[in-house]
C-alpha cells in the first residue's frame, strides 16, 4: 500500500528584517548591543520562512528578538521597491537551495532604526 503523496506547494524568497540582541558567543562587534540582519529566505509563505530563519539564526547562537516582513519579490517590485541585481541573485540562491541567505548584517551602538540603516529601500516613502 503506498502512501498517498500531497501535491508540491511552490516556495517563494520572502525578505525578513530580523533584530537580533546579544548571547555570548553571537560573533557580534564588542560595543554593539544587537544587529539587524536583512534576510531572503524560502518558504511556501511568509510565516514559514519566518520560523526557518530564526530557528536557524538561534542554531548559529544568535538571539532573535522581532522579525519584519517586507513580501515576496513580485510583492516589492509592486510597492516600487528597487531591487539589485544582486539582491536578486541571492534571492534566487535561497530559491533554489531553499535556504535562508543574511544579505546583510548591521550591529547596533545606540538608539539606531534597524529599517533605515539596513533595508532604506524596504521603507516607503
Amino acid at each position: 500500500m503506498t502512501k498517498p503523496t500531497k501535491p508540491k506547494r511552490p516556495h517563494y524568497v520572502y525578505t525578513l528584517l530580523v533584530q537580533i540582541g546579544r548571547k555570548d558567543g553571537d560573533g557580534l562587534p564588542d560595543g554593539s548591543t544587537g544587529a539587524a540582519l536583512m534576510c531572503f529566505a524560502s518558504g511556501v509563505d511568509e510565516a514559514e520562512a519566518v520560523r526557518e530563519t530564526v530557528a536557524i539564526l538561534k542554531q548559529a547562537d544568535t538571539a532573535p528578538l522581532d522579525v519584519t516582513g517586507y513580501g515576496t519579490l513580485a510583492e516589492r517590485e509592486e510597492l516600487g521597491h528597487e531591487i539589485d541585481p544582486e539582491e536578486r541573485a541571492l534571492m534566487q540562491r535561497a530559491l533554489d537551495e531553499n535556504a535562508v541567505i543574511v544579505a546583510q548584517m548591521t550591529p547596533f551602538f545606540g538608539d539606531e532604526d534597524a529599517a533605515e540603516l539596513v533595508a532604506p529601500n524596504l521603507t516607503a516613502d
